[in-house]
C-alpha cells in the first residue's frame, strides 16, 4: 500500500508566528529516506498554510511524486497547470471549515469539474476526486474521466473515535453504554463494509482508489485491510507524533502500519 505524506501541517506551524520556520521544502529528503512514496499538499485559496512558494519549490525540487490538492475555481486550475504537479486531488473548500469537512459534489458541479479535469489531462497531469464513499459519486467520477478518486474517511474515523473514547471512559457495564458501543460497532462495522463495496466497485470500473481524511496510528489498521485501496494520504497525526519522535520514525511507525 502507498502512503502520501501531507506535509501541510508543518506548514500549519510556520504560520502559526508567520516566521520561516519549520520550512516544509525540509521534509522532502526526510520522507523519501523514511519510505513514504508521495508528498501531498493542499494549496488552498486563503493560502492559510501552504504557499504559492512552497508548492512551486516542493514540485520543482520533490524526487517523489507531488499530489497537489486544490479546489475546482479557475485560478487554482491555472495554477495547477503552471506547475504540473504528478496528480491534482480536487477538493471542496469552505473558507470558514477547519479542515476539508466532505467530498466533493461530483454530482452538481458537472460543468466546473469537466473544465477543471479538461485543462489539467491537456498538461498531462492526472487527476483524482476527493468524495465522499457513496455509487453515485464513484458513477460521477467515472463519467468524469478521472483517473483516480480519494474516499473521504471522515465518518469511519469520527466513528472510531466515538466508539474507543466511549471504551475508554470506564470498565465497568452500564447498560447505556452497552448499548451506545453495540450501536457504534455496528455504525462502524457498517461504514467499513461500506468502503469495501465501493472500493471493489471502482477497481471493477478501472478506477485507481485512495483514501484520506482522519486516520491515525489507532484506526488505519482496518482500512489498510481493504486491499482493494492502494494508497492512503495522512498528514496530520503524522505530523503530530513527529513532535515526539521526529518526523522520519513518524513516517516509518505509519508505514509499518501498512504492510499488508
Amino acid at each position: 500500500m502507498l502512503l502520501g505524506v501531507n506535509i501541510d501541517h508543518i506548514a500549519v506551524l510556520r504560520e502559526a508566528r508567520k516566521v520561516a520556520d519549520p520550512d516544509p521544502l525540509d521534509a522532502l529528503a526526510i520522507c523519501k529516506r523514511a519510505g513514504a512514496d508521495q508528498i501531498t499538499i493542499h494549496l488552498r485559496e486563503d493560502r492559510r498554510h501552504m504557499h504559492d512558494s512552497d508548492a512551486r519549490n516542493i514540485i520543482t525540487l520533490s524526487s517523489l511524486p507531488v499530489n497537489l490538492e486544490c479546489a475546482i475555481a479557475p485560478s487554482m486550475i491555472d495554477i495547477a497547470c503552471r506547475l504540473r504537479p504528478h496528480r491534482v486531488t480536487l477538493v471542496p473548500e469552505k473558507r470558514e471549515e477547519v479542515t476539508t469537512e466532505g467530498g466533493l459534489a461530483v454530482t452538481g458541479e458537472q460543468p466546473r469539474l469537466k473544465e477543471a479535469i479538461k485543462r489539467l489531462h491537456q498538461e498531462e497531469i492526472e487527476v483524482s476526486l476527493f468524495i465522499d464513499p457513496t455509487l453515485d459519486a464513484v458513477r460521477a467520477s467515472l463519467t468524469l474521466g478521472v483517473e483516480w478518486i480519494e474516499f473521504h474517511t471522515g465518518k469511519y474515523a469520527n466513528i472510531y473515535a466515538m466508539l474507543y473514547s466511549n471504551l475508554a471512559k470506564t470498565h465497568h457495564s452500564i447498560p447505556e453504554l452497552e448499548l451506545s458501543r453495540k450501536i457504534l460497532k455496528q455504525m462502524l462495522d457498517d461504514e467499513l463494509r461500506n468502503l469495501r463495496l465501493l472500493s471493489c466497485d471502482a477497481m471493477e470500473l478501472r478506477l485507481k482508489v485512495a483514501a484520506g481524511h482522519g486516520l491515525n496510528y489507532n484506526n488505519v489498521n482496518d482500512i489498510v485491510a481493504i486491499e482493494t485501496i492502494e494508497e492512503l494520504n495522512i498528514g496530520q497525526s503524522i505530523v503530530a507524533r513527529s513532535v515526539y519522535t521526529g518526523l522520519e520514525q513518524a513516517i516509518l511507525d505509519m508505514k509499518a502500519k501498512m504492510i499488508r
